[in-house]
């Protein structure tokens, strides 16, 4: 019996096929273009789902696919008619629109209720204030709006016709109550915006039924399949992980460099959201998670090998890196500062060098300094209550073993290696081949699904120099940080 897992990202979407004994049978990829011009940052919501239904076509004239889940990234919206046609372009996460709105609704109910209701801090990254950007600017298109929905509830509704979103992704929204799981009504008046246009909020891993009859002959088959409400993209990869326990995070390196752990005790404390946290619902009741990332995790050892390591390969860079801790600390901002800095502004800076250094000494010391801005996040978590463990690593940063164990000695943690590198398709499959009673919850799914790798052990030698590494790491941002601001003003 096949099932599917369909990841839908901002650059293309995935579908990856296991069978019921979580082993990997076949992938599927369509890429599609986001557009970023003159302060817009928009992608077409229907251009994706036609992705969605080449790779479901591809996937399931090979296969009898029994189930397929869904995951998606957050935040971003489609703004449906009567007739279910698409009305304009999709804002993305990181358009800049919204941003007054998002201060309006501060002034009308105030910065705090929203976070204690929502469990995020405001800002114009999420859908609510860009909602009320297109009623307040484009009042021609909202007066036409019949649904609002996230990019998973798009494909879902589309694919079968229930409009459901999880909670997750629901959460993405600013609009959601996380303790309540419903729409929070009090923001939404505040925004001026209907619930009424929201999907039904439902448990991650919902049933929402079969793919529509005259869509099934577009992609050509003549069998049923059920589609399945996933989650967040970064949710999914927790479960794919079997991440289900407090204590317990997910680090997920790919091109950002992700720390998603669990936690069943919403902090109150405002630093918490000031820091760029989130409380999002997770599995079972009363647990949850947060995002605690870097904007370059891969994409920073990615950016040193293309620019600085000639020919070699990543295998031949890890091969060559020293067996002590470099010495350089190299601060990673070279996109900015996310969690718990949330700067923009800020510079990437490296610290130490000398005629002695190597392009692999290099190499090693920016894994270093990734792995220190995790440090820092999980030292600021701690302070709330959140106090991860037990790591397991995903995403294509894991295949370097010299890496796992620079994680395990910073850390001063077990590091646990997953054999399957996809984690969200594995998560989503997870969801999917349960929602249809193949297992009777996840915790069973997870036994059939997640293999554990290698298991990366601290050294304490290394990990007492490491220890005196990172003090020091935590002192340089504030002084670069003023000289960057120097040399912009010069």
């Amino acid at each position: 019996m096949y099932i599917g897992g369909l990841d839908v990202g901002t650059t293309g979407c995935k579908l990856t096929v296991c069978d019921d004994n979580g082993e990997y049978i076949y992938n599927s990829y369509k890429e599609y273009e986001a557009s970023r011009s003159g302060g817009e940052h928009e992608i077409d919501a229907e251009r994706i789902f036609d992705a969605v239904c080449e790779v479901i076509s591809d996937t399931a004239t090979k296969y009898e696919i029994k189930a397929i889940g869904v995951t998606t990234f957050g935040e971003t919206f489609a703004a449906l008619d009567e007739n279910d046609k698409v009305l304009l372009p999709s804002m993305l996460y990181t358009d800049p629109r919204g941003g007054k709105e998002t201060r309006e609704l501060c002034e009308r109910l105030g910065e705090q209720t929203i976070i204690s209701i929502a469990g995020v801090k405001p800002n114009s990254m999420y859908s609510l204030p860009k909602i009320m950007w297109i009623k307040k600017y484009k009042p021609e298109v909202y007066k036409n709006i019949h649904r609002i929905m996230l990019m998973e509830d798009y494909i879902v509704y589309m694919l079968t016709g229930t409009a459901q979103i999880d909670y997750s992704l629901a959460a993405r929204t600013m609009g959601f109550d996380i303790r309540k799981k419903c729409w929070s009504s009090e923001i939404f008046e505040a925004a001026g915006i209907n619930t009424k246009v929201m999907s039904e909020p439902v448990r991650t891993g919902t049933l929402a039924g079969e793919i529509k009859p005259e869509l099934s002959k577009r992609i050509g088959i003549d069998y049923e399949i059920q589609i399945v409400s996933g989650c967040h993209d970064q949710v999914a990869a927790c479960i794919g992980s079997g991440v289900f326990a407090p204590g317990e995070a997910v680090d997920g390196t790919g091109t950002v460099e992700c720390i998603t752990p669990v936690f069943d005790r919403i902090p109150d404390q405002p630093e918490f959201y000031d820091n760029g946290y989130c409380a999002v619902p997770y599995l079972f009741d009363g647990t949850y998670v947060c995002y605690a990332f870097s904007f370059t995790g891969g994409a920073a050892v990615k950016w040193f090998r293309d620019n600085f390591g000639g020919e070699l390969s990543y295998k031949e860079l890890d091969d060559n890196a020293g067996q002590e801790p470099t010495g350089i600390l190299v601060m990673p901002h070279f996109a900015g500062a996310a969690t718990p800095y949330m700067d923009s502004g800020s510079k990437a800076a490296v610290i130490g060098l000398t005629l002695e250094h190597t392009v692999s000494d290099i190499y090693k010391a920016v894994m270093e300094g990734v792995t220190y801005e995790i440090m820092l996040n999980i030292r600021e978590l701690e302070e709330f209550g959140v106090n991860p463990q037990k790591l397991y690593a995903t995403g294509g940063g894991a295949r370097s073993r010299v890496w796992l164990q620079i994680k395990a000695d910073i850390l001063n943690r077990q590091i646990i290696a997953l054999k399957a590198e996809e984690a969200g398709a594995c998560g989503t499959c997870m969801l999917a081949a349960t929602a249809i009673g193949i297992y009777k919850d996840l915790i069973s799914a997870k036994q059939a699904f997640v293999r554990e790798g290698d298991t990366f052990i601290p050294n304490t030698e290394k990990t007492v120099r490491y220890k005196q590494l990172y003090d020091a790491y935590t002192r340089i941002y504030k002084p670069i940080r003023k000289i960057i601001k120097e040399t912009e003003n010069e």
